[in-house]
């Protein structure tokens, strides 16, 4: 019995530490609440934004310049849905780094589904900013996380895993 409560007790005190700002303007985890996805979405002019995190899913807001893309990522435990809502794309997937597999086009209303451990990129091949929004199970950026640009994404990742060691 005392070390199941330990475990609870430590795996909610690591779930609330990553979440140190719990009063974020832009994200609205840990309440009820309804968007209209799509025009949050396509009103989106940040690299990414966290609008909802949870202790199982977190919601994020992306909007991805001409060109350019999410940057080749994999996330180990996560399970990752995307949907654009604006613009198009080349997805990219594979089992390791150097050798995406899976190619496939996809524009608007499009959905992507990336499985933990997948590695995965998406660029935008459109004329417009490609505007998606993201849900990952479990969250993977801190609560009310707001990257201008992809650059700030990296920064703050690195950032990140410099404080897990």
């Amino acid at each position: 019995i005392i070390m199941g409560a330990l475990s609870a007790f430590c795996a909610l005190y690591l779930f609330y530490q990553r979440q140190r700002d719990h009063h974020s303007k832009t994200d609205f985890g840990r309440q009820s609440y309804v968007v209209d996805i799509k025009t949050k979405t396509i009103k989106n002019n940040t690299f990414r934004t966290v609008i909802w995190t949870g202790q199982q899913l977190q919601v994020t807001v992306m909007s991805i310049p001409v060109g350019q893309d999410i940057g080749l990522e994999a996330h180990k435990n996560i399970d990752q849905f995307l949907r654009i809502e604006q613009g198009k794309a080349l997805v990219q997937m594979g089992k390791f780094e150097d050798n995406l597999t899976f190619e496939r086009k996809a524009k608007e209303d499009s959905a992507i589904v990336v499985p933990a451990g997948m590695y995965h990129n998406i660029i935008n091949t459109g004329k417009t900013p490609l505007k998606i929004y993201s849900i990952y199970a479990p969250a993977e950026h801190p609560y009310g996380a707001i990257h201008k640009t992809a650059h700030d994404a990296d920064r703050a990742e690195l950032a990140e895993l410099i404080e897990d060691d």
